[in-house]
């Protein structure tokens, strides 16, 4: 938003950095939402802001786009806060899991849901066979690590949803918090600042604005 444009016809813009900070949403889980999460991620690494808001409200989709979003986080020199508006459902549970300890939030309505990794397979026995035990890896895989990331044994979450039939089990806020899924029932108050600098030039004043976010 330009804010310096209607102060006075005696200002002129020089630079305000625009879409700062940044603030990743996640609605789906395919091919161009990875890559416009991974870019978005690399872009606030070099802004200058303490951490990365990523807010979740999802059905979920595709498992190697989730684990390539996965993959951008590990990497995050800053820290990541994953909060849940709405919905966080199969892919969305698992990457809620990996904002950084501490600052996992989750709206007191907001739902969780988790499953098994599902796959279509067709052709012939060795090419189902080879997909079967592909989605057996990936579903153990991921178990884990949400496991991990919440401070349990490996196999804590594989173990609940075995004892539920494997299927699709929701979870409200206070379920959440209690698997350590989540750290707050409520959703962080995101507070921007802009600090406005201005040089006086030709009787032009112009201005150089910075955002920054904090918790």
């Amino acid at each position: 938003m330009n804010v310096i444009k209607y102060f006075s016809p005696l200002l002129k813009e020089k630079e305000l950095i625009d879409d700062l900070p940044v603030i990743i949403r996640v609605r789906k889980f395919d091919e161009s939402s990875a890559n416009e999460f991974s870019s978005k991620m690399n872009k606030a690494q070099n802004t200058g802001q303490p951490i990365v808001p990523v807010i979740i409200d999802s059905y979920g989709g595709q498992v190697y786009s989730l684990m390539s979003m996965i993959s951008d986080i590990k990497h995050s020199k800053i820290p990541v806060a994953t909060i849940v508006q709405g919905k966080a459902m199969s892919c969305g549970a698992i990457l809620f899991s990996f904002g950084t300890e501490g600052y996992r939030y989750m709206d007191p309505d907001a739902t969780l849901m988790i499953h098994d990794v599902s796959s279509m397979g067709w052709g012939k026995v060795e090419e189902i066979k080879a997909s079967a035990e592909e989605t057996d890896r990936l579903n153990q895989k991921i178990y884990s690590m949400m496991a991990e990331n919440c401070g349990h044994h490996k196999n804590y979450f594989l173990d609940l949803v075995h004892t539920k039939g494997h299927a699709d089990w929701f979870l409200n806020t206070d379920d959440a918090r209690s698997h350590g899924l989540a750290n707050h029932p409520h959703i962080p108050s995101l507070k921007i600042t802009v600090n406005v600098k201005f040089d006086f030039e030709w009787c032009l004043v112009t201005a150089v604005g910075y955002q920054h976010v904090c918790f």
